[in-house]
């Protein structure tokens, strides 16, 4: 698991700008959607392995089951080559890498592939949403339907998970807040390749664009949003 180590100045901006704690204080789970991004057998082993990402699964599970009692949506989102979509991403696969590594892309996450597969340790169940996107983000106009579906569900919040953290996570994370959704960004529910790297988002995160929680007391703030609206 990442060792998680935020700047104490960056932390004390935040509460400074926000005036609390923590942005996200109550949720409504049952207008609250946990995505889930990339993880995928091609992240989670051959052949971009990010060995943290092994280790959150269960903390993704943990997340996953209490907002499903709780009445939310799970979306598993699985990063996607298709050659066949209306506006390739050309300056990805042919500008930022190079040809070798750009087949290997290709090829290891075309639909259908071993590795493009979900990780079947995953607690996926038959009424949650499997979603494919074919950028880092989830929200780019016509690459993802992920924002129809969360419109037509009347989804408010968002709580992120996945790997990989200053990537695919970052850049959904970043937009969905830019759409007018608050984000909880999970933060021993992320991976990425180094420490280094996954403070760093976390720094950015929590300085401008989501809240950062723990797997405990986001599960803590789903089963209290479940008794609000329950009593």
């Amino acid at each position: 698991m990442h060792k998680i180590d935020i700047p104490e100045n960056i932390v004390a901006r935040s509460r400074r700008q926000r005036g609390r704690e923590h942005v996200i204080e109550r949720i409504d789970p049952a207008r609250t959607a946990h995505v889930i991004v990339d993880l995928q057998k091609g992240f989670m082993g051959a052949p971009f392995d990010v060995p943290v990402a092994r280790e959150i699964v269960p903390n993704v599970n943990l997340i996953c089951a209490a907002l499903r009692h709780a009445g939310g949506i799970n979306v598993f989102l699985r990063y996607t080559c298709d050659p066949t979509e209306p506006q390739p991403w050309t300056v990805w696969f042919e500008t930022y890498l190079g040809a070798e590594i750009s087949t290997v892309h290709r090829d290891a996450f075309a639909r259908g592939a071993e590795p493009w597969q979900l990780w079947p340790a995953l607690d996926v169940q038959p009424n949650d949403l499997i979603i494919d996107k074919t950028r880092f983000s989830a929200f780019v106009p016509g690459t993802c339907r992920l924002l129809d579906e969360l419109q037509a569900r009347r989804i408010d919040t968002l709580i992120v998970t996945g790997t990989i953290t200053n990537i695919c996570c970052e850049s959904t994370a970043r937009d969905a807040m830019q759409r007018n959704y608050p984000v909880v960004f999970i933060a021993d529910g992320n991976a990425t390749v180094t420490d280094a790297e996954h403070n760093a988002t976390l720094g950015n995160m929590i300085s401008t664009f989501a809240d950062v929680m723990t797997t405990p007391e986001i599960v803590a703030l789903i089963e209290a949003g479940a008794r609000h609206g329950a009593a």
